[in-house]
């Protein structure tokens, strides 16, 4: 496969499972998510959208970098692998919050999300350092998201 399907694949993955995961929990924001209630940092409600397309996109570049790199197949093997799994959780937290209606749950997710964010960072390190640090907006704001799904469980 040459660089160009590699680096085409590589960005539309996250964007497809963000558009997926968007799609079936749309009706959930405008429904039952605006009758929460939230703490006094939840941000407005369209920033999510921006925020998340741009983080999907510094995830797909991140995972081009590994994927195009000369790094031995196991070690390449891991740091994908990782990746997939925190892209799993990543489109679980939505089914599961919005569609569920399940903010407890949730939060469970999201943890092991952040933790396999987390893990991946260290496996994309060992093949590129770039790779690794475009993932670190993306960890920061699942901190973030964490707290307010934790702050949203707890006042509702």
């Amino acid at each position: 496969m040459n660089l160009f399907v590699k680096c085409v694949l590589s960005i539309l993955l996250p964007l497809i499972v963000g558009g997926v995961s968007g799609f079936f929990t749309a009706s959930s924001i405008e429904g039952w998510y605006i009758t929460l209630n939230k703490p006094w940092f939840n941000p407005p409600n369209w920033i999510f959208g921006p925020v998340w397309t741009l983080l999907y996109l510094m995830m797909g570049i991140a995972f081009f970098l590994i994927w195009k790199s000369g790094a031995p197949a196991d070690t390449k093997k891991i740091a994908m692998t990782a990746y997939f799994v925190q892209l799993a959780f990543n489109f679980a937290w939505s089914l599961i919050f919005f569609y569920m209606e399940q903010p407890g749950w949730a939060l469970v997710d999201i943890l092991l999300m952040w933790a396999a964010i987390f893990y991946t960072i260290i496996a994309f390190g060992k093949i590129s350092t770039s790779a690794a640090w475009m993932l670190v907006p993306y960890i920061s704001w699942v901190s973030f998201a964490t707290v307010l799904n934790f702050a949203i469980w707890k006042l509702n």
